[in-house]
């Protein structure tokens, strides 16, 4: 005789995979009660505004990374794809070529990378994993071909004031990363283009047989996340003065966690603009808690990866 649950009883892998969806508000909320028993600095207005721009460039990559996922692939390309733009940008400006064509020209490049890897993935059916990888250490070459393996700086009164400025208590960086979140969440429920996204990610055979053209839709989700690279080089390069080579491994890392812990399937299907949001807030908020109160800056990768693992673990239940 089958096996029947006692009523009032939910099946344990259901309940863990509806409160899974909760994890990043709810780690959010702990990590924000810890650092404000620990040090009074943490919840401070000019704080939480230090925080809020430094979150924006990782909100930025986890909304490329979350149109991916959605689509159940992966980016791993974007820890060199930000820098190469924001090399672009630098190589561009110092050049004479003026800001405006050189954030132009930092976007293409962001997009070029992001093409590339959905024309592999979605053309020559190659494994993300494995094109994602190979890109990421091509452009990373190509970036310190570029710079010469040296930081390239940007004297910008425009880009500082991007940086430091904004409307009232608005910071122009969290407007901009914000407006990207909106029109990701947009795309991917008030369009058509959304759907298919979805669609192609919850059953690609599915969305094939009822006419869904699924390279072009996997296409669009990598070109995006490579758009989303040349945004966030261009607030990188604010924020630091310059183009810095350097593999943005953390960042990457970061904003496949972000998208995970925000309620996104790594199986695709299943999108939370709003969840990686949180994400991002929350490993940010790790970072800068941890900095705030001394611990050395060699355990914030150890948190950062125990994070990942958790987002990782987390996934299983979000099938």
């Amino acid at each position: 005789m089958a096996d029947t649950q006692a009523p009032g009883r939910l099946d344990p892998g259901f309940s863990f995979g509806a409160a899974a969806r909760f994890a990043a508000p709810i780690g959010l909320g702990v990590v924000f009660l810890v650092f404000f028993i620990a040090t009074p600095d943490f919840l401070t207005m000019s704080n939480i505004s230090d925080l809020l721009v430094s979150a924006s460039i990782l909100l930025v990559l986890a909304m490329g990374q979350q149109l991916v996922v959605t689509v159940a692939g992966i980016d791993l390309s974007v820890g060199s794809n930000l820098p190469w733009s924001a090399a672009v940008l630098g190589y561009a400006y110092t050049s004479g070529w003026g800001l405006a064509v050189s954030i132009g020209l930092a976007l293409l490049a962001g997009l070029a990378a992001g093409v590339v890897n959905g024309l592999l993935v979605a053309r020559l059916n190659m494994t993300d994993f494995i094109v994602t990888l190979g890109t990421l250490s091509v452009v990373s070459g190509l970036t310190l071909l570029l710079t010469s393996g040296n930081t390239v700086p940007v004297n910008s009164d425009f880009l500082r004031g991007l940086a430091i400025d904004g409307i009232g208590p608005l910071r122009w960086f969290w407007v901009l990363a914000f407006v990207v979140a909106a029109l990701v969440g947009f795309l991917l429920y008030r369009t058509r283009t959304g759907t298919y996204l979805l669609s192609t990610g919850g059953n690609i055979e599915a969305a094939r047989g009822v006419g869904i053209h699924v390279d072009r839709i996997r296409l669009i989700a990598y070109a995006s996340s490579g758009l989303a690279c040349g945004v966030a080089a261009v607030l990188f390069v604010a924020r630091t003065g310059g183009a810095d080579p350097s593999l943005q491994t953390d960042l990457l890392l970061s904003s496949i966690a972000a998208v995970v812990l925000g309620g996104s399937s790594l199986f695709g299907g299943k999108a939370s603009v709003l969840g990686t949001v949180t994400g991002a807030l929350l490993l940010q908020s790790l970072i800068n808690g941890f900095t705030l109160v001394g611990i050395s800056q060699y355990y914030q990768p150890i948190a950062v990866g125990t994070v990942v693992l958790g987002a990782a673990f987390i996934s299983r239940f979000q099938k």
